[in-house]
C-alpha cells in the first residue's frame, strides 16, 4: 500500500526527463526532512495532490517490481485509482510483436525497405 505523505516526496534518478533537483525542488516545498530510497528500490512512483495542503503518495520500487495502483487525482482532494500493473499488462499483451522484440532486446529493428 502506498504511503500517503504531507511532508514530502521521493526523488528518482536524474534522466532526461527528470532534471536533477526537480524532485528536490518539490520535496523543500513540502518540508525540510530529508527522504532516501530503501535499499534495493532506486525508483518511485509519486503522485502529487496541491489542494490547500501539499501532499504525496510515494511507492518506493525496484526493476522487476509488480506496480502498486496509486492515486491519480483529478482535481483538488478527488482521486481514482490507477491500475498501473494490470493497465501495463493489457497494453503489452496487445503490442506488436516488432516492437516488443526490440524493447526486450534494446535493438530497434530496421524498416523494410519498400
Amino acid at each position: 500500500m502506498p504511503c500517503r505523505c504531507t511532508t514530502g516526496l521521493a526523488g528518482s534518478r536524474p534522466t532526461s526527463k527528470n532534471v536533477p533537483g526537480r524532485a528536490k525542488l518539490i520535496w523543500n516545498e513540502i518540508t525540510d526532512d530529508s527522504f532516501e530510497l530503501p535499499s534495493g528500490r532506486a525508483r518511485a512512483l509519486v503522485s502529487y495532490e496541491t489542494s490547500d495542503e501539499r501532499a504525496a503518495t510515494i511507492e518506493p520500487v525496484a526493476v522487476g517490481d509488480a506496480l502498486p495502483d496509486m492515486p491519480l487525482f483529478l482535481s483538488n482532494r478527488l482521486h481514482i485509482p490507477a491500475s498501473l500493473e494490470s493497465t501495463g499488462q493489457a497494453r503489452w499483451a496487445v503490442t506488436p510483436q516488432a516492437l516488443r522484440e526490440a524493447v526486450e532486446s534494446g535493438v530497434l529493428a530496421e524498416p523494410e525497405a519498400n
